[in-house]
């Protein structure tokens, strides 16, 4: 049976403290050019687990991004509070790092390069011989040691993408933070690059928060599924737990009758606030 999570409502009431990011009453609004205000996100409560990979998932225009940048220091928040192993996030820092849907890759730097000036900049008190191992296990790790003197411009979507995510995890972050990672690619190459940054999250366990617009990623990969209603003034509506135990095999998921259940639900809620657009 599909198992709900707490709603906004109930968040509200809990216990926030203990967990390794809280989301506490979070409001974000945007004055507008003629002196209005647009309501982007409406009291959101939300916590992570100090190794939980958690999806949000909604229509566009929910403010789905939004949360990201607050979460990341890039965005302020408009009232309430986010805090990360108890720390108020009010700025970027090293211990959040942001894989985006576009790459992000400086194209005059080789692949190597991109990756070990991020090295450079967050962990300069290492040695050089250091810092090559390190920038060098985490090429590895996404299959990117053969493209390593690449530039940007040589690579396909998919091996961009792995850049970034190398990039983000050779700094060790605490949170690893994606906003759409996989959305710009093809099928098949989607499913590959999925697989691998479940293999590398299953391994060296973090946070995650991934925003995403694909239930079936989200039931494949996260923990948790978190639902918002639309935008303006978006709220989380559900929270789906998923029940399926780490490592996960696609095929295997798809055979169970639980895996549909949960899909239907989150489809179900998607569609029924998709009818109440404007």
């Amino acid at each position: 049976m599909v198992k709900l999570n707490l709603n906004t409502a109930d968040r509200q009431s809990s216990n926030l403290t203990d967990d390794f990011l809280v989301v506490e009453n979070l409001t974000k609004i945007y004055k507008m050019g003629n002196g209005s205000e647009s309501v982007i996100l409406n009291g959101l409560n939300l916590t992570l687990g100090a190794d939980e990979f958690v999806a949000v998932i909604g229509h566009s225009g929910c403010g789905k991004s939004t949360l990201l940048k607050i979460v990341a220091g890039l965005e302020k928040a408009s009232s309430g509070s986010v805090r990360l192993q108890g720390k108020e996030i009010r700025q970027p820092g090293a211990e959040r790092m942001m894989v985006f849907q576009n790459y992000s890759l400086l194209p005059w730097l080789t692949v190597r390069d991109n990756v070990r000036l991020a090295v450079d900049e967050v962990l300069g008190n290492l040695s050089v011989a250091d810092k090559k191992q390190l920038v060098n296990e985490h090429l590895a790790m996404v299959n990117l040691t053969a493209a390593a003197n690449k530039y940007p411009d040589e690579l396909s979507g998919g091996m961009k993408q792995r850049v970034g995510i190398a990039r983000a995890l050779a700094i060790r972050p605490t949170l690893l933070l994606m906003d759409e990672p996989f959305g710009a690619l093809d099928a098949l190459t989607r499913g590959k690059l999925q697989r691998q940054v479940l293999d590398i999250w299953e391994s060296h366990r973090q946070s995650v928060m991934m925003v995403t617009h694909d239930v079936d990623e989200a039931l494949y990969m996260a923990d948790r599924i978190v639902l918002m209603t639309n935008g303006p003034a978006a709220q989380i509506g559900e929270i789906l737990n998923v029940p399926f135990a780490h490592p996960r095999n696609i095929q295997a998921l798809r055979e169970l009758p639980e895996y549909y259940e949960l899909r239907n639900h989150a489809l179900n809620f998607l569609d029924r606030h998709f009818s109440q657009d404007d």
